[in-house]
């Protein structure tokens, strides 16, 4: 535990550190995606940097909180994504990752945060709906192991985590939902899709019962989630993307 303890400190100092002193618009493209009608998404990309078709690289689906939201494409670099890149590059991790921005006035899953519980709606929200198509077409065109395609994402994020593995389980090896609620009612979905989830104890913007209720109906779905809880409020994604246990477990993952 000792040696854990000391490993978790080593490797929090590293964020900020100037070894890894790149900020996220840095190493994260800004680009559009344009689906078949027309609409656009912003989003970021970081690719490694040196992309060898012949390999095949996990993904990581970032999804922002409510904060984020915008058309600037730099809002959604705020959380979360500077520890995922300090993580690949100080333990040589190759990986893809895609981040869309929410518009201002939308949000990945059309339902109230603070509500003990929802229903999964009949049809995606447009923004969720476009990044379901960026995700499918960087699938198509870049070289993606398709056995580790992962989710993650914080707050109204974490509501898209888990809405998109609940439409899409197939295309998911493992998900990483933080502060987030899904439908009890689809947790059958998540059977064959590994799920640790993280909440803050003490928030009162997304109830932790949240996370609690889906990780107990996909475990008597016969599947595999677990849930850890810090004493914190609401931004329970700081200590959630801030250990390196965490991202170790996420890219350990592969389809069975």
């Amino acid at each position: 535990m000792e040696y854990f303890c000391l490993f978790s400190t080593l490797f929090a100092t590293l964020l900020g550190s100037t070894m890894f002193d790149q900020q996220p618009e840095d190493v994260y493209q800004a680009k559009i995606f344009r689906a078949e009608n027309g609409k656009t998404i912003p989003y970021r990309l970081y690719l490694p940097e040196h992309l060898e078709p012949s390999k095949k690289y996990p993904l990581v689906l970032f999804f922002h909180g409510a904060g984020e939201r915008g058309t600037n494409n730099t809002g959604q670099l705020r959380w979360g994504l500077k520890p995922l890149y300090t993580y690949l590059k100080s333990h040589h991790v190759d990986a893809i990752v895609l981040a869309p921005q929410c518009p201002t006035q939308q949000q990945w899953v059309d339902t109230p945060w603070g509500e003990p519980s929802h229903t999964m709606p009949e049809q995606p929200t447009e923004a969720m709906s476009l990044s379901i198509k960026l995700l499918k077409s960087t699938i198509e065109k870049l070289p993606v192991d398709t056995n580790r395609v992962y989710v993650t994402g914080l707050s109204m994020g974490g509501f898209g985590a888990w809405d998109i593995v609940q439409r899409l389980p197939e295309m998911f090896a493992a998900a990483m939902p933080v502060c987030g609620g899904g439908d009890t009612a689809q947790a059958r979905q998540f059977k064959n899709v590994p799920v640790w989830a993280f909440h803050g104890s003490k928030d009162t913007v997304v109830m932790p019962k949240r996370s609690r209720d889906m990780v107990k109906a996909i475990n008597a779905a016969g599947g595999h989630a677990k849930l850890t809880e810090f004493p914190v409020g609401h931004d329970s994604w700081k200590p959630a993307y801030g250990e390196k246990a965490h991202w170790d477990w996420l890219f350990e993952q592969k389809k069975k």
